[in-house]
């Protein structure tokens, strides 16, 4: 299982249940590597999303407490329920929010990050791969610019895993 998530100097990755900012490249390297993939959502993140409604192009697996039906997602209501419906697509990214990637983090090898050369306020943070022996840094795109904010695009794995 994979992860995807923008990161900002200090790994804030949002405020308010949103990005504080945002740039179009990261989207469009969000959409590159999640198009035609399950990812594992939230039902918060999922309401920022444009329409608040599941992502096109992607099998939308719904975390939730909440009993729901949501059109275009598969609602799961624990973690194992939503592993056990990722099983059936080839490659599975789990795309927040902050308490998803918590819970499903254990079970990820490979985490793609947009690093973004700026530390606007966070109220919640993703894990610090450079600080964790568990993660190794494999590939690298940096640094890039976009509007006069600098950032790249980074992959890490998961120590003793396969890639």
């Amino acid at each position: 299982m994979e992860a995807i998530v923008a990161v900002y100097s200090d790994w804030g990755i949002g405020l308010g249940g949103t990005q504080p900012v945002v740039l179009k490249a990261d989207r469009a390297h969000f959409r590159e590597l999640t198009a035609g993939t399950a990812v594992i959502v939230g039902r918060k993140t999922m309401e920022d999303f444009p329409g608040g409604k599941p992502l096109k192009n992607r099998h939308n697996i719904v975390v939730t407490r909440q009993n729901i039906d949501i059109p275009g997602a598969e609602v799961a209501h624990s973690t194992e329920q939503a592993l056990a419906l990722a099983t059936q697509y080839p490659r599975c990214l789990v795309i927040g929010g902050a308490s998803v990637y918590s819970q499903f983090m254990p079970y990820v090898d490979t985490v793609h990050i947009t690093k973004i050369d700026l530390a606007p306020e966070s109220d919640s943070y993703f894990e610090n791969l450079d600080a964790s022996p568990d993660w190794r840094r494999i590939e690298d795109e940096c640094w890039q610019e976009e509007n006069g904010l600098r950032y790249c695009f980074v992959t890490y794995v998961r120590r003793g895993r396969q890639t």
